[in-house]
């Protein structure tokens, strides 16, 4: 099962969604207030079962409608998701992928892992 891990940093503080191996698979913008990162927590237990997937690595994607994980390549060529929230925010994004393939593995890992993670604060 994987687990949250909640940690400040010098700015403020952030979560990792970890899988059940310790690999990083998922990590939140930097918040000012704990209670601010709980709540992020929870949108992604919410939002991340039931998002839909936009890959936006194709031509003539298709758009799909909030909570969704958007895929996409990032200037360096690696592919990234990002997890929006139904208001449109981005709530949780992925580490850089050099296979397509491994980006949808990591999608599907946030799907499995975050409804049920244990939150542990560092």
């Amino acid at each position: 099962m994987g687990k949250f891990v909640i940690r400040t940093v010098n700015t403020g503080i952030k979560f990792d969604l970890k899988a059940t191996n310790g690999q990083v698979i998922a990590t939140s913008e930097v918040y000012t207030t704990e209670a601010a990162c709980r709540n992020g927590i929870d949108s992604i237990k919410k939002n991340a079962p039931v998002a839909n997937v936009e890959d936006q690595t194709v031509e003539n994607f298709e758009v799909m409608k909030h909570p969704k994980f958007e895929m996409y390549q990032d200037k360096a060529g690696e592919y990234r998701f990002r997890l929006k929230a139904t208001n449109g925010q981005i709530i949780a994004v992925s580490e850089g992928y050099v296979a397509k393939a491994s980006c949808v593995n990591g999608i599907e890992s946030v799907q499995k892992n975050a409804p049920d993670a244990e939150v542990i604060e560092e």
